[in-house]
């Protein structure tokens, strides 16, 4: 059961000692954390190296740690915890926006809209090829298993940069899913070694991808210059799917308005169903061209089919809860009533 106060004591270890091993080792906060964390999974044993940090700190950072059994916790108190020192990170290293975790509305939200989609399936494999610090993947698998049950969730997460997936890797090993995750340190739009997986979930950063030669088989790859790295990722994931199988990903939603957009809507249309596109609530971004979409696409195969409605649409704000409620019902009839019906 989640435990806001078993979340803020674990917060509060996490920060207090992360911000100690800072000052002492000179070092980021995202750094100290990673070393903080690595502390209590050792048992609450910190790491000395060069007789750094000095005996005071260790003795310091040794009673911070008895203050909390990370290991009675259940697994969202956990990464709840690990989240917010996350946006700490970001505010106090200047982390990029590409780098900075999905916040948990909106992965609470992309859980949300696949948890009907594998009602009794027993074994569920997902695939992130931006997983960075793990927020949203480990929030989507959460919520399957607590909704699901008996399903067993195995997941595998890649990314390029080593820090954010030392934090996946801590936030996994904390909340006793390691056992079930592959994390990969690699670029995802290489050539990359996965078994075909059942459900695809990404926050997909945005911008140029720099190598080009790197994209020469990808369908999506621009025509002049460097190519859209969104575009990429969703085609190399839905690569990685099997028939009938679904990628929700977290997109610009303008993302097929752009001069861009036409050799993605192409590969889209050749490989895949347009299933939906949604907007989430414009009071979540900062501009109008920051403004954020839930974008699902379903390969072609199996029982798949286009739906008779493509659900395109807008979130109303969260502040408007019956609104936003109804919303989300239009939704889960949608899915039940048409992307889930069968054909012929």
């Amino acid at each position: 059961m989640l435990s806001e106060k078993d979340t803020e004591t674990l917060f509060n270890v996490l920060n207090s000692s992360a911000e100690t091993l800072k000052g002492k080792l000179d070092i980021s906060y995202l750094d100290a954390f990673i070393e903080t964390g690595d502390n209590l999974i050792n048992n609450g044993e910190v790491h000395v190296e060069d007789d750094m940090p000095d005996r005071d700190t260790v003795s310091k950072l040794e009673d911070l740690y008895k203050k909390i059994d990370y290991t009675t916790m259940d697994a969202e108190s956990i990464r709840k915890a690990i989240q917010m020192c996350m946006i700490k990170a970001t505010k106090e290293d200047a982390i990029q926006a590409n780098h900075q975790i999905t916040p948990d509305t909106i992965a609470y939200i992309m859980g949300y809209l696949t948890i009907r989609l594998y009602k009794g399936v027993k074994q569920l494999n997902i695939l992130d090829l931006s997983v960075g610090t793990g927020n949203l993947l480990f929030t989507v698998m959460n919520q399957l298993k607590d909704s699901l049950k008996n399903v067993n969730v195995s997941a595998t997460g890649i990314d390029n940069d080593d820090s954010m997936l030392a934090v996946a890797s801590l936030d996994s090993q904390m909340e006793k899913i390691d056992s079930n995750i592959d994390l990969l340190h690699q670029d995802s739009v290489a050539n990359i070694l996965v078994d075909d997986v059942d459900l695809v979930v990404a926050d997909l950063p945005v911008g140029y991808y720099p190598i080009d030669e790197n994209t020469v088989n990808y369908k999506t790859r621009s025509t002049q210059g460097h190519s859209f790295a969104h575009h990429l990722l969703i085609e190399q994931a839905m690569n990685h799917v099997k028939d009938g199988g679904y990628g929700f990903f977290l997109v610009p939603s303008n993302i097929f308005n752009t001069q861009e957009s036409k050799g993605l809507l192409k590969w889209t249309q050749d490989s895949s169903y347009f299933q939906a596109l949604l907007n989430l609530p414009k009071e979540l971004f900062n501009n109008a061209n920051a403004q954020k979409a839930v974008l699902i696409l379903q390969k072609h195969g199996g029982d798949a089919h286009q739906a008779e409605k493509v659900m395109i649409g807008e979130f109303p704000s969260f502040k408007n809860i019956s609104a936003f409620q109804k919303f989300l019902a239009e939704i889960v009839e949608w899915e039940e009533k048409d992307l889930l019906s069968k054909k012929g």
